[in-house]
């Protein structure tokens, strides 16, 4: 019986699933559309990502976080407030403190360009894993025996399950005929590297303004991350003038709790949209990561939901074939969907509201926020739930997320 699976898609989620699956004894082949040296180039993506304390678990279950950690930078604390423009924070706030986690902490703060290039490593060292790069995945084709996609160059690839880690504009799920559903939010993220005078302290900031959120997440040293959302207008303005005129635009949003600030490295621009697919799974098919769900970055769950898809998945498929039982079959596969759909479902909905309720400047609307905040923070049990949700330790759990080997 053929257990290969063909993965579509050599992003992190990608990359993670093909090291997850090679983890317990499962072989892959992974197909990536973009060449592997202009992944693994530092300046490819200038993201950080709030990785959960699940999500480092995982790291480290697959043998990468000794490699991450010196990178990286523990979250000590998170802050989280309305606000205006050149006002900060306004009216009560809620604040959450590594010290009601037992010191763990919510999680690390680990960039883009230390992240990636260690799952490359990781990916070119494991034999139990092809790596087809770059090629273009043109054709797909599923039967009840298998699944079999066509690569540009006339290649066909077999397997026993397709899995599309392919983005939001996933076709090995338009391929499939599974549509989404969703819609544009009108903004776009503004995402840079500041260095700033005063130290941090580790303590991630979420601000919200009228336009859209703004995210201060500490990085080692004294800098920090910035995802500063605009409306997608405004944000193309900004992103037309010189570094000079973007710090200009930026201070009187980002303020002067950190003393003074300058650039520290490029900077990058997302448009915002959400975008959910209607089925996980099919008979020999599942869609991982944005090619399931693009949600909003507000909450920075993005990269830790996909996480779980693929420790969720991975785990899906290696009992299955430990049980001898067809890893692609349709009953195999909706365990994963079952799995992840409430996960899914519910962060979803909490980025899209929040989204809603936070950007914009209805005084009723203000004064609700401002009640709620200051309730949850005065409640230590309410506050200590979303702090274990934000850590991804709350429900059911893959064993990788738990930091175990599969």
């Amino acid at each position: 019986m053929d257990r290969k699976i063909i993965i579509v898609g050599g992003g992190l989620n990608g990359t993670a699933l093909a090291l997850a699956l090679a983890s317990g004894g499962l072989p892959s082949v992974l197909i990536d559309s973009l060449p592997a040296d202009i992944r693994a180039n530092p300046a490819f993506d200038g993201r950080a990502y709030a990785l959960a304390l699940s999500s480092q678990r995982m790291l480290a279950a697959l043998g990468l976080w000794s490699g991450l950690k010196d990178g990286a930078e523990r979250i000590a604390h998170v802050k989280v407030a309305d606000g205006r423009p050149g006002q900060g924070a306004l009216g009560p706030h809620l604040h959450f403190d590594s010290d009601e986690m037992d010191g763990e902490g919510a999680g690390f703060m680990v960039e883009d360009r230390h992240l990636r290039p260690a799952l490359l490593g990781a990916l070119a060292a494991q034999p139990l894993i092809t790596h087809i790069t770059p090629a273009k995945v043109v054709d797909q084709q599923i039967t009840t025996k298998g699944a079999q996609v066509t690569l540009e160059d006339g290649r066909v690839i077999t397997g026993a399950v397709l899995v599309g880690c392919d983005g939001r504009a996933s076709s090995v799920a338009s391929r499939a005929g599974i549509t989404r559903q969703g819609h544009d939010y009108g903004q776009t993220a503004l995402v840079c590297a500041l260095q700033h005078e005063l130290p941090h302290h580790g303590t991630a900031h979420q601000l919200f303004l009228p336009a859209g959120p703004l995210a201060v997440l500490p990085l080692p040293g004294n800098r920090s991350s910035i995802v500063w959302t605009e409306s997608t207008a405004q944000a193309q303005t900004i992103n037309a003038m010189d570094d000079a005129g973007y710090l200009a635009a930026l201070r009187p949003v980002f303020g002067d709790f950190l003393g003074k600030i300058c650039l520290a490295g490029g900077r990058f621009s997302y448009p915002l949209a959400l975008s959910v697919a209607t089925e996980l799974s099919r008979p020999r098919l599942a869609l991982v990561g944005d090619a399931a769900h693009g949600i909003h970055p507000l909450a920075g769950q993005g990269l830790n939901l996909g996480l779980r898809d693929v420790a969720s998945l991975a785990e899906v498929l290696i009992d299955a074939a430990r049980r001898g039982e067809d890893i692609g079959a349709a009953d195999v596969l909706a365990r994963y969907a079952s799995w992840r759909r409430a996960d899914i479902a519910s962060l979803t909905l909490v980025t899209d509201g929040v989204n809603s309720l936070f950007s914009n400047d209805n005084p009723v609307l203000r004064a609700t926020r401002s009640f709620g905040l200051g309730l949850v923070n005065a409640i230590p049990s309410l506050r200590r739930r979303l702090m274990d949700e934000a850590a991804g330790l709350s429900g059911r759990l893959p064993r990788l997320m738990r930091g175990h080997r599969i």
